[in-house]
């Protein structure tokens, strides 16, 4: 994408603090274990760091981007940026100056602070998160749905791929049609798309709130698209949380990358 659009991409490491071990430790343990663990923390927090780093080199030369650390105002370019402490905190720091953070989907094997680290992008960094499935090739986005309810959260998505949306073959919207959403909110998003430039298919989803988000990630399947645009947790948070909806559905179950904004 950054090649794509000609864009700045940040890499962005974070290694954990060794001392940040300490409170894992439990009772009982003399100053010699703790001292040895943190080495062995330490290390392999070195270690990782070591490869990620190699994969950024790679990267960096099979894509052809120039490496720099200031602005140049022209071209493809990236950085590498190293950190030690938590994760979830880097990101929310860095993440309020990028104009989107890219992120795993978190999946049933994933560590704690994947959770964590998406977390802080979403709700503490304002910007928009492109969720990328742990499996799939990469891709520039051409064929694109956008989710539309209406919400500030789902306009605020639309209005950050409006870059990605210009340059796509094919955009559809979905609207679902229920107690809480309308399907006339489709044409207005469409609208206002066209003053862009920006010509769309609009389609219904119908049926119970709960299936929305199988029938809408099946529907994403069925026209083939290579995106996702839709906003995050529009409505409670923690509800989705306990009982789920659309948004954990997706964060569970997405095979595409998901532009989303909260």
């Amino acid at each position: 994408m950054g090649r794509a659009l000609g864009s700045h991409v940040d890499v962005l490491h974070v290694r954990a603090d060794p001392k940040d071990t300490v409170p894992l430790l439990g009772e009982g343990m003399s100053v010699a274990m703790i001292e040895d663990m943190m080495d062995v923390a330490e290390r392999e927090g070195g270690e990782r760091a070591s490869k990620a780093r190699q994969v950024f080199e790679a990267a960096t030369t099979e894509f052809g981007a120039t490496v720099e650390h200031q602005p140049t105002g022209e071209g493809f370019s990236v950085n590498w940026i190293e950190e030690s402490g938590r994760e979830d905190d880097a990101i929310a720091m860095h993440g309020r100056l990028a104009d989107v953070i890219v992120a795993p989907r978190p999946t049933e094997q994933s560590d704690v602070s994947v959770n964590l680290a998406l977390n802080a992008a979403l709700f503490e960094t304002g910007r928009p998160v492109l969720v990328v499935p742990p499996t799939g090739e990469a891709s520039t986005a051409k064929n694109v749905v956008i989710s539309w309810n209406g919400s500030a959260y789902a306009a605020r998505a639309v209005a950050s791929a409006l870059p990605i949306l210009k340059s796509a073959d094919a955009v559809t919207v979905f609207t679902v049609d229920s107690d809480r959403t309308s399907a006339e909110r489709a044409p207005e998003l469409a609208t206002y798309l066209g003053w862009h430039g920006i010509t769309c298919d609009t389609h219904t989803l119908s049926g119970s709130s709960a299936a929305v988000g199988p029938k809408l990630m099946e529907e994403v399947a069925g026209v083939k698209a290579d995106l996702l645009v839709m906003g995050a947790y529009t409505h409670s948070r923690m509800r989705q949380l306990i009982l789920g909806g659309v948004t954990r559905h997706v964060l569970e179950t997405a095979t595409v990358p998901v532009l989303m904004a909260h």
